[in-house]
């Protein structure tokens, strides 16, 4: 294990475990880049299996455009407050695991499913939906179609959002390109954490939550 992954689980331990003794803010953003850069120079390929499991956001970066020269830069990363827990819990599925990407040719991906959960105190929302795991560039590209409210134990609110079904069905088969889907572009994936670039530029780690 080499130094920016110790980092790392270092980082992720200390919000998991609400602890005060954790690297600092610059030291983990640039071991996420450091560890992203070599995953790109190794090639490095994930199957959906590897990032199967519920996963707690323990660290982000934020991006930001800049007016004196083109592109997106990297923002300040921070940890996430322990007051609030946003965790990720993917899942894999049995559907039919090549769909057509654009009229020239088709891709083949791997099919599952994710919830988003974001939980303050007794309150907790749920967002559920499709995804897809292109593993040629270990994009995953998900779609949230399905949403639950919860205080305490009681059920507030069941319902879909974005199409519901009607997105669903039509999720394989778009482009994640043409359609602009939202995705994540993992570049880490350990037993204990995983780390993944947005489609908007920032960073995020995440720990394993038993």
């Amino acid at each position: 294990m080499n130094s920016n992954s110790t980092i790392l689980q270092q980082a992720a331990l200390a919000v998991l475990e609400r602890s005060r003794q954790r690297p600092t803010p610059e030291q983990v953003v640039q071991a996420l880049l450091a560890v992203e850069k070599a995953n790109k120079q190794q090639k490095i390929r994930y199957s959906l299996n590897d990032i199967t499991g519920d996963w707690r956001l323990c660290f982000i970066t934020g991006t930001r455009k800049t007016r004196q020269r083109a592109g997106v830069v990297l923002g300040a990363g921070r940890y996430v407050p322990s007051l609030i827990t946003i965790s990720l819990a993917y899942a894999t599925s049995p559907l039919a695991a090549t769909a057509t990407d654009n009229a020239s040719y088709s891709t083949s991906f791997e099919t599952g499913n994710v919830t988003n959960r974001v939980q303050l105190g007794q309150l907790q929302m749920a967002l559920s939906g499709p995804t897809k795991l292109l593993s040629k560039n270990n994009i995953l590209a998900f779609d949230f179609t399905r949403i639950t409210l919860q205080l305490s134990k009681f059920s507030l609110y069941q319902g879909t959002v974005r199409g519901g079904e009607t997105s669903e069905t039509k999720f394989y088969s778009a482009s994640v390109g043409m359609e602009k889907q939202a995705f994540f572009n993992y570049f880490l994936v350990q037993e204990d954490i995983i780390a993944a670039r947005g489609r908007g530029g920032g960073l995020a780690l995440w720990g394993r939550q038993a």
